[in-house]
């Protein structure tokens, strides 16, 4: 290939492959190990239905090994081992026709808002499912009966319990049969709500109070037990709100956590069925050496320990980072979030206008601290006004919730993080890890281990053919499953594949605590420490999850192949330009090349390229012939190794050979999809083209047709010299064909509005007393002038106006038009663009 065609196409690949690229912006590498597209996944299994979407909403019951679906005015019922057969036949559950027309005419668009979009779905008790839809802006709830699958014809009110807007964020969960929910309480979305609809007590809400809640943005809640016994349970929401505290004029948006207490039934005079314990704090997520903070929730998971100060909160942020998008996974502990919400208040002082951290005393009991059967009050009815009067004007916690490790786990910048699910995991070892499973809006689903303060990104797998974001994530800890959902299906997949890893240090080095080498089986193998019974011998496997040790595979495997090692052979001719690609088994490791049993020394014409991982060679020589050695190498570990045996011929034979090897044996699917691009390439110019010669044909066309009809700006003249263009017939009654508001004369052969700009004769438009042309008079009837006559050159050449119209060839007239439509023509080609245009006046 010459090498001209060769920088072309190399050029193209550089500006593809620059674009993917993404570079950590935080504390670490957030690359992932492997990268693995849609057509590389095993044992996939998908759902979906002709006409439904929004897969948003799921509940994984792992008694039942049933699998509930709530999508756009449809619910399913799936087996969790197979999510492609229905346990049940699907419910349509379609908002009325009239409920839709009444939708359409609140002003809400028929395409999108005035369905019944199914945002709720959990189990109530032993035998019913409990769900919520939109129904068109009129959300309804109802009941499912678990059995028969059949969903209840009696709707109650939805309202608190389930948004009106589809797009809006919501929250919720039942618990003892009592559903807490967060969300918009009215059809403008104006009154956020923290509220406790359903069971045996009296609904619960927040105040209708700015401090309180302040446009938020609702995306998760926990329940979370006490910690000790008799201790009240808590219900902890996850949102972003326009900050009140900060004293600036800029509104700015931050993370914030709030917990209502479940004993709470309000209070006896204040706070009448009110939240008496609610409080709430700022969650931070930054790293300020950066500058990077992190102020929106997207989503969030809570992982329930053995017991409730063992819980871990998992939550995904997005920002805005010198205008690119980053994502950021942060931890935090529950206790934590309990210690801020038992420190300081905030207040607003009156007389400074701001908000400061409250330093008098705190009235007994505390505000807003859950009851226990210790405490001298057993019921929030009981508590003294002067608690929950401080209560009410301080909800706001003067200190905030730090992450764990005080940074986060994870950033990833050009990417958005949209869903995270969270598995406990044992290892070989005996210790246990979190494994994160983040879904992101383009349609990859990312797994990392927490290790300590900080992650490593273990694979990003491609979930669906097209792009689409992940609306929802859950897992099976028992069947090892996960399941995503999107606008168009639901897709089911293992949580390890355990087969790619083909040898043992790749295996090593993924630190997936789902998979160990097996010394005995010489194959990398899927593990369940949950399921290991004392007598089970894991002696023989190989796993070091917190270090990946890969010199275990040297010393405790049989055999010491444990590396990819492949051959190849290229003649090239001199002259050429080529390129060696060198294997990578993982995103991390490095490259090293030698050449001829020596380190290859980079120069201009043979160097390495990281975008292409490959070798380029320009304008061969018979000194390039020899053997070229490609090592990767990960945490000091061999990887793989590739052999290219390079010689270098001048024949026109060995010329189609070299071209025919290089694209096959070393270029690979790098080089096909190098010369498909030059391809669609040169197919986008060929059409770039056309279009050019179509729309030139086009405007031809266009010029031919203003030959009938023109409308231009022009200035007219103020005075005539002589009264030529006022017909000799015209009469008193013929006075209002000089009004501005009629645009033209009623012959129509020509047509001019008078107005008060400059003739070409320098006369007025309007015929002073004193002359023949005087209204009404009887004038001579001078021949007509010739069209030639019109001054053209003053189109728009001063700051008054007029327009002239000229219509040509409507009725049989003497035959001037071709001399008007030839000098028309001259002028506007040469005044085709006007950079003088006075934006004062018209345009026509």
């Amino acid at each position: 290939m010459g090498s001209c065609s060769f920088c072309v196409l190399y050029t193209l690949v550089v500006v593809i492959l620059s674009g993917t690229v993404t570079e950590a912006v935080g504390c670490q590498s957030s690359s992932a190990r492997k990268t693995l597209p849609v057509s590389s996944l095993k044992d996939v299994k998908r759902f979906s239905k002709p006409e439904i979407v929004n897969y948003g909403t799921v509940n994984l019951d792992e008694e039942a090994q049933v699998l509930y679906v709530g999508a756009r005015e449809a619910l399913f019922a799936l087996n969790m081992s197979d999510i492609t057969f229905e346990v049940q036949k699907s419910i349509p559950w379609q908002a009325p026709a009239e409920k839709k027309k009444e939708c359409i005419q609140k002003g809400r668009n028929n395409q999108t808002d005035c369905f019944n979009y199914i945002r709720f779905l959990q189990r109530y008790n032993s035998t019913h499912l409990y769900t919520c839809g939109t129904f068109a802006f009129q959300p309804k709830c109802t009941y499912i009966e678990v059995p028969s699958f059949t969903r209840d014809e009696f709707m109650e009110d939805g309202r608190g319990k389930c948004p009106y807007d589809p797009t809006k964020g919501h929250t919720g969960l039942i618990v003892d049969g009592e559903m807490y929910s967060a969300t918009l309480y009215n059809f403008l979305g104006t009154e956020p709500v923290i509220i406790r609809n359903l069971g045996k007590h009296h609904p619960m809400k927040t105040e209708h109070l700015a401090s309180w809640l302040n446009e938020p943005h609702f995306v998760g809640s926990a329940h979370v037990k006490g910690s000790a016994a008799g201790d009240d349970d808590e219900i902890y929401f996850f949102f972003s709100e326009r900050a009140v505290e900060y004293n600036c004029y800029s509104e700015q948006v931050v993370a914030r956590v709030a917990r209502v207490c479940k004993g709470d039934i309000g209070g006896a005079r204040t706070l009448q069925r009110k939240w008496t314990t609610f409080l709430k704090a700022h969650l931070t997520c930054s790293v300020p050496e950066k500058n990077i903070h992190f102020n929106k929730i997207q989503a969030v998971y809570t992982l329930h320990g053995v017991g409730g100060h063992d819980t871990k909160f998992f939550v995904v942020f997005r920002s805005q980072w010198k205008d690119m998008d980053v994502s950021a996974v942060c931890q935090y502990q529950i206790s934590s979030v309990q210690e801020v919400l038992n420190g300081s208040y905030k207040e607003y002082r009156e007389q400074a206008q701001k908000w400061v951290r409250y330093s008098d005393s705190v009235p007994l009991p505390r505000p807003g601290a859950c009851l226990n059967a210790q405490s001298d009050y057993s019921r929030s009815l009981d508590l003294p006004d002067n608690t929950l009067n401080f209560a009410k004007k301080h909800p706001l916690m003067d200190e905030q919730v730090r992450p764990a490790g005080d940074q986060p786990l994870l950033i990833k910048d050009r990417s958005n993080f949209t869903q995270i699910v969270v598995d406990r995991v044992a290892a070989v070892d005996g210790q246990s890890y979190s494994v994160l499973f983040i879904g992101t809006d383009n349609g990859w689903l990312n797994k990392a281990v927490v290790l300590g303060s900080q992650v490593h990104v273990i694979e990003e797998k491609q979930l669906f053919d097209e792009a689409q974001a992940v609306e929802s994530l859950t897992i099976s800890p028992r069947q090892k499953l996960l399941y995503a959902g999107s606008r168009s299906q639901i897709v089911q997949l293992p949580l390890s594949d355990c087969s790619q890893y083909e040898f043992c240090t790749d295996c090593l080095l993924a630190r997936d605590p789902y998979c160990a080498w097996s010394s005995r089986r010489e194959k990398c193998i899927k593990i369940d420490a949950e399921s290991r019974s004392p007598s089970d011998d894991w002696s023989f496997l190989i796993q070091d999850i917190e270090h990946g040790n890969c010199a275990l595979c040297l010393t405790k495997t049989k055999t010491r192949i444990n590396t990819l090692d492949e051959k190849s052979s290229i003649s090239v001719q001199l002259g050429t330009n080529f390129f060696l690609p060198c294997p990578h088994v993982s995103n991390l490791a490095v490259p090293t090349w030698t050449f001829n049993g020596n380190p290859l020394l980079y120069t201009k014409s043979v160097y390495y390229d990281s975008l292409l991982n490959a070798l380029v060679i320009w304008n061969v020589k018979e000194e390039h012939k020899g053997e070229y050695n490609c090592s990767t190498r990960e945490r000091g570990c061999m990887l793989a190794t590739h052999r290219y045996y390079v010689t270098v011929t001048g024949s026109h034979f060995s010329v189609l050979t070299s071209k025919a090897q290089v694209s096959v044996d070393s270029v690979g699917l790098v080089w096909m999809v190098v010369i498909a691009l030059g391809v669609v390439c040169t197919s986008l110019l060929l059409a770039l083209v056309y279009l050019r010669c179509r729309l030139k044909n086009q405007k031809d066309k266009s010029s031919k047709s203003m030959e009938s009809t023109i409308i231009y700006p022009i200035d007219l003249p103020k005075e005539p010299k002589s009264p030529q263009f006022i017909p000799s017939t015209m009469s008193d009654s013929d006075e209002k064909l000089w009004d501005p508001a009629n645009y033209y004369y009623s012959d129509g052969s020509l047509k001019i509005v008078p107005g008060h700009a400059v003739c070409q004769n320098g006369g007025s438009s309007i015929p002073s007393p004193a002359s023949n042309g005087i209204p009404g008079q009887p004038i001579p009837s001078p021949p007509l002038p010739s069209p030639n006559r019109i001054n053209l050159g003053n189109i728009r050449g001063s700051t008054s106006n007029g327009y002239i119209r000229l219509q040509l060839g409507i009725e049989e007239k003497p035959d001037y038009s071709d001399l008007l439509t030839e000098e028309l023509r001259k002028k506007l080609k040469l005044r085709q663009v006007l950079p003088d245009c006075n934006p004062e006046e018209s345009s026509v």
